[in-house]
């Protein structure tokens, strides 16, 4: 017979989640990380790499692997009910986190700006562009999720229900 309850509570053993998953938890690391990883990713790798359209086009698709990645992973831990005031707040700390490298870049003459290196002057638009192009993905994208997850629950649902109604006919 196994046995359920330790007799001193030393056996019990706590486990606690992997560095990732405490960390998907948190918003503001979530998005910080990202909006870091994202603009460097950017400027190392778009603008350093070659210029024909299937290496940019690849690199564009990992960069939103990524980017969607990380919105997933932050956004499955919470309800639905959650993901009106998540996904934007995550969209705005993933800009803002972005942004805040893009200066650092700015400041140490390494970030882009098309073809050329971008200047002071750029920062705003490149950080509202920034806000267009990737908060809108974000939000798309946590509109997207939230239906699957419905239209899942939905299926599921009803399957269970389906499968109680037999069970409950199969006793009578």
């Amino acid at each position: 017979m196994p046995n359920f309850f330790p007799r001193h509570t030393l056996e019990l053993h706590i486990v606690e989640p992997k560095a990732f998953r405490r960390i998907s938890f948190s918003l503001a690391e979530m998005a910080l990380v990202t909006g870091v990883l994202v603009r460097v990713y950017r400027v190392f790798v778009l603008t350093h790499g070659p210029t024909n359209w299937l290496f940019i086009g690849l690199t564009v698709a990992v960069g939103a692997v990524f980017l969607l990645g990380m919105v997933t992973a932050h956004l499955a831990n919470f309800p639905l009910s959650q993901y009106l005031w998540r996904a934007p707040l995550f969209a705005a700390a993933e800009v803002a986190a972005e942004m805040g490298t893009s200066a650092l870049l700015i400041a140490l003459g390494r970030e882009a700006n098309g073809t050329v290196r971008a200047h002071w002057d750029d920062w705003i638009g490149m950080g509202l562009n920034a806000l267009l192009v990737r908060g809108g993905i974000i939000m798309l994208w946590a509109a997207l999720l939230a239906g699957a997850i419905q239209v899942a629950r939905r299926t599921v649902g009803e399957e269970e229900e389906g499968k109680t109604a037999e069970l409950s006919e199969q006793r009578e």
